[in-house]
């Protein structure tokens, strides 16, 4: 077996929009918050068509964490699946349905008035 990869924020926030690429999440962006938060370098938003694929989109998420960077996340809200809540020390993801995402609208509380969110097109 291998040793882990080196979890830089770059190499996470990458194998994080991967494995959300993978499992079909929607509406991606990410945040760059570098320089505006001591909470992480990055935030990352994605929505999930149901409470199901939301949970198990996150739960994919943080074992592919665990087996490529040896990480083990902060999880909230996998019970419910209408916002689940990873964190993984230098990126923080927020999986929605898109109503609770709608509701929240966290990208219009992260980025700054004249930017938008930069969209994750793969």
């Amino acid at each position: 077996m291998s040793a882990p990869a080196q979890a830089t924020s770059d190499a996470l926030l990458a194998a994080i929009l991967t494995s959300l690429d993978d499992d079909k999440a929607e509406d991606v962006v990410q945040i760059d918050l570098r320089g505006r938060s001591e909470m992480g370098d990055w935030m990352v938003i994605a929505s999930g068509r149901s409470s199901r694929q939301v949970a198990a989109m996150s739960e994919k998420l943080t074992d592919r964490l665990k087996e490529q960077f040896g990480l083990t996340s902060k999880v909230e809200g996998t019970e419910t699946g209408d916002w689940v809540l990873i964190d993984t020390g230098d990126v923080i993801v927020h999986v929605f349905r898109p109503e609770v995402r709608e509701f929240y609208d966290l990208e219009k509380m992260w980025v700054p008035v004249g930017e938008s969110a930069r969209s994750v097109s793969r």
